[in-house]
């Protein structure tokens, strides 16, 4: 009977440790699926060449150990929305003044991280070769957004077409048109539905992005006019929140945004449509 009872009570110091040494790994086992799991940076895109950056930019982090999950959205609302709700860790389709204006609008907290390019934005004409052609009462389509709406009337205003009042610069409104000697008329349209005007009777100058441009076959070498003096806010640029902008996973994705790949991929694919801004 002592014999028996020694026994079992090995085994059961026996099993002691083996559930010991199971809870150890299922431990050791939870801590590799967490650390893991917070190697993942989710990024909240919404077309090209935004979405092309991040993937060529996620082969780079990939390389620190890091997955770049990119999510891509439709509109121009769901990437901010998407990181203002901690839903991703970062966006990257927009310029600075576009983001402060959604702050301001939706009581946002996203901060701009790293400048990448600058597209080459202008104005695209179907009927005129010559900015002097352009009649007197001639209908210009711009963008309704505020931050946009600024640009487009700065670079009409270096083509010498309106007079805005001084020291506006790009963050000029309709409203700050001084003169207007062809009175032009303005239709103010949402940026994603700009393309479409272009084919609209009437209209004159239509302003806009090579990315959406490109869908009705066009690009900057086919604008009437195209900005000349480059404001380094619009430049497209990473954007995480205040409260995760100096986490290692935003510095990991800055690392691989301003990589040498993704500059080469930049001046080689779209040299034609955009500069880099690193």
């Amino acid at each position: 009977m002592k014999k028996l009872g020694l026994s079992v009570a090995l085994m059961g110091l026996v099993l002691g440790f083996a559930a010991c040494g199971n809870k150890e790994n299922k431990t050791e086992e939870s801590k590799a699926s967490e650390s893991k799991q917070e190697k993942v940076i989710k990024v909240a895109s919404q077309t090209v060449p935004m979405t092309d950056v991040v993937e060529v930019a996620a082969k780079e982090a990939e390389k620190d150990g890091w997955k770049v999950e990119l999510v891509t959205v439709n509109d121009n609302i769901q990437y901010n929305e998407l990181l203002n709700n901690k839903e991703v860790d970062a966006n990257f389709a927009q310029h600075e003044p576009f983001m402060m204006k959604f702050n301001s609008e939706k009581d946002g907290n996203l901060v701009a991280i790293q400048k990448i390019y600058n597209a080459k934005v202008g104005f695209y004409s179907k009927d005129y070769d010559n900015v002097a052609d352009i009649p007197e009462g001639a209908k210009v389509a711009i963008p309704n957004d505020v931050s946009n709406e600024g640009r487009a009337l700065a670079i009409l205003e270096e083509a010498g077409l309106i007079k805005l009042k001084d020291g506006v610069g790009f963050e000029g409104t309709l409203k700050d048109i001084e003169e207007n000697d062809k009175k032009l008329e303005f239709m103010s349209i949402d940026l994603l539905n700009l393309a479409e005007a272009y084919n609209e009777k009437n209209v004159a100058l239509v302003y806009n992005y090579p990315t959406y441009i490109a869908k009705i076959g066009l690009k900057p070498a086919d604008a009437l006019i195209l900005e000349k003096t480059v404001d380094e806010r619009f430049a497209i640029s990473l954007v995480a929140r205040e409260d995760n902008k100096d986490s290692e996973e935003i510095k990991a994705l800055k690392k691989a945004m301003t990589s040498s790949a993704v500059k080469e991929f930049l001046e080689t694919e779209h040299s034609d449509t955009l500069t880099p801004a690193f």
